[in-house]
């Protein structure tokens, strides 16, 4: 299948990542392990640069036929793209761009890659959930949970992002402070606080955590963050972030090649990296 992103299938493709930090990221070894996988002739590279500028920029200047985008640029990046997908514009932030001939179209996969791995473990609909941080991966989840039929509440440390999240999603808001007085099904963590190499941070103190009989944490390396090691201590049930993470890679992978890519392969060389704990 030729879907204007695959120019040929003996053509070697360029794919890539952009961010800041890139060093800890294992999209490249999972993406790569998808590729050889599926007998394509493909090279996926992590590149760490300054802005969003530069990641247009460089997309262009390589020929690189698709790009992940993490952190910081998911929400500036947009405004420099030809297109963007609906519902990655209804979010409003991109995390995947599609070089379709030369024009660049964003996306958003952490949305259904969320909706996939909840639906694996607890479903969405009817359920409440409270949502740490106020930036583009707590965009999509919001936005998804709303969309599948749940409830959802931002909390955020500035009171102006959280209220402006909350607003242009129509849902609740609330402080770190606040989080005691509120109930849900699950607690999940956007923010990259006790993400690899600073794993001795958390988002929430550990006096807060009996209130959520679940908690999941986007993060995926470590699979153990001190998030869900302190959440476990406290009786809840508990998710890594390495179910979502394979997951929207994999919906990358489609966007991009029109096939679809072995899950379960990406699963276990992720795995297999980070010591084949899960964490779920």
């Amino acid at each position: 299948m030729n879907n204007g992103y695959v120019k040929s299938p003996d053509a070697a493709l360029r794919f890539a990542l952009f961010g800041d930090p890139v060093a800890q990221s294992l999209s490249p070894l999972m993406h790569s392990a998808a590729y050889a996988k599926m007998g394509l002739a493909a090279t996926y590279t992590a590149y760490r640069v300054k802005d969003a500028a530069d990641v247009v920029r460089q997309v262009r200047e390589r020929d690189i036929r698709g790009a992940s985008i993490t952190i910081p640029f998911k929400e500036t990046v947009m405004a420099l793209l030809d297109e963007v997908d609906e519902n990655a514009a209804a979010i409003g932030a991109v995390n995947t761009i599609g070089n379709r001939d030369g024009r660049l179209v964003g996306y958003n996969t952490d949305g259904p890659g969320l909706a996939r791995d909840l639906e694996d473990w607890i479903g969405i609909r009817g359920r409440t959930f409270v949502v740490l941080g106020a930036g583009g991966a707590a965009r999509a989840a919001l936005f998804t949970l709303i969309e599948q039929g749940g409830t959802a509440v931002v909390v955020n440390r500035t009171a102006e992002r959280a209220r402006a999240l909350a607003g242009s999603l129509g849902c609740r808001w609330a402080l770190p402070g606040q989080i005691g007085r509120l109930e849900a099904d699950c607690l999940i963590n956007t923010t990259p606080l006790g993400m690899f190499p600073d794993t001795d941070l958390t988002p929430l103190g550990e006096e807060f955590l009996v209130h959520f009989p679940r908690v999941m944490d986007m993060i995926y390396n470590p699979v153990r963050t001190r998030l869900l090691r302190e959440a476990e201590a406290a009786g809840c049930a508990v998710r890594s972030g390495v179910g979502m993470f394979v997951h929207q890679g994999a919906e990358q992978i489609r966007l991009w090649t029109g096939r679809e890519p072995p899950r379960e392969w990406m699963r276990a060389k992720v795995m297999e990296k980070l010591g084949g704990c899960s964490g779920d």
